[in-house]
């Protein structure tokens, strides 16, 4: 049996970014030369939130400008398949409970969203919020070649810094580059 070539050419699309996304021993990017050199990248900041719609925990579209307007706004970008997103979501959530921030895990995971609440659900990740970004619309805004990425994003919406790879949000490190909002 043959594989059609529209699959065919959604894998050969798709494997490249799978593999070289989270692995950290083979720079596809200067990106991820960046985020494996400290991981702030503050190249665009000043930028604003890109003008995209979301899926909010109960499957609602919502525009990401609207989850936390007038606030600062952390968001989160990542995936089921990367392990280092996954490992990185309860220090998330810790960082989300203090209140220092709100805090938005955006999946891009492209499967329906009930998907990913399970998976969540799964990996004992049941107080990470299941909001989703399944056309991958933040990603290919800002754009995005290293998963996780993190971009903190002030009152007005202007992006003041953005995180390459994977941090412990509950050390000194993040608590650092979250004073930048004082």
């Amino acid at each position: 049996m043959s594989t059609p070539p529209s699959l065919r050419a959604l894998g050969a699309v798709l494997l490249p970014l799978l593999l070289g996304a989270c692995d950290a021993s083979a720079p596809t990017t200067d990106q991820s030369v960046v985020a494996r050199e400290g991981g702030v990248d503050r190249s665009h900041a000043g930028a604003a939130m890109p003008a995209i719609d979301i899926l909010d925990p109960e499957g609602e579209t919502v525009a990401l400008a609207d989850v936390a307007a007038g606030e600062p706004l952390l968001v989160n970008l990542w995936a089921s398949w990367c392990a280092p997103c996954v490992e990185e979501l309860p220090t998330l959530v810790a960082l989300a409970e203090r209140g220092e921030v709100a805090v938005l895990t955006l999946s891009q995971d492209m499967g329906p969203q009930p998907s990913v609440r399970a998976f969540l659900e799964d990996e004992g990740l049941d107080a990470v919020e299941a909001w989703q970004d399944p056309e991958m619309a933040f990603t290919d805004a800002l754009p995005v070649a290293v998963m996780p990425t993190t971009v903190l994003y002030d009152a007005q919406g202007r992006e003041v810094w953005r995180y390459l790879g994977d941090l412990d949000w509950s050390g000194e490190e993040a608590a650092a580059l979250l004073e930048e909002l004082d």
